[in-house]
């Protein structure tokens, strides 16, 4: 879940601040403080990124469990197409 903090980190990087709870303390004296629309709005900016690539999680999870290199040196010396029915077995399960 993307909180105020990531947003803060976001909008104003290398700011100087402190988040007690929900109240926000300014102390940089280079960058503005942002609203708290403008932090509610890339709150949901940052959430929406994040949801639209759990499809990119789910893959890389189940693609780190393959030993790739040896199912693709398999399947040129045997003739075989494993890799590729995996990798497009894990991608037909999680799509874009």
């Amino acid at each position: 879940m993307i909180t105020t903090v990531d947003a803060l980190q976001s909008l104003k990087p290398n700011a100087e601040w402190v988040l007690r709870g929900d109240v926000l303390e300014w102390l940089d004296t280079e960058q503005t403080e942002p609203t708290q629309a403008e932090i509610d709005a890339e709150v949901i900016r940052l959430q929406a990124e994040y949801d639209s690539q759990e499809y990119a999680r789910n893959r890389k999870a189940e693609y780190d469990q393959l030993n790739q290199f040896e199912m693709q040196f398999d399947d040129d010396r045997d003739g075989t197409t494993t890799w590729v029915d995996k990798i497009n077995e894990i991608k037909a399960r999680y799509p874009k």
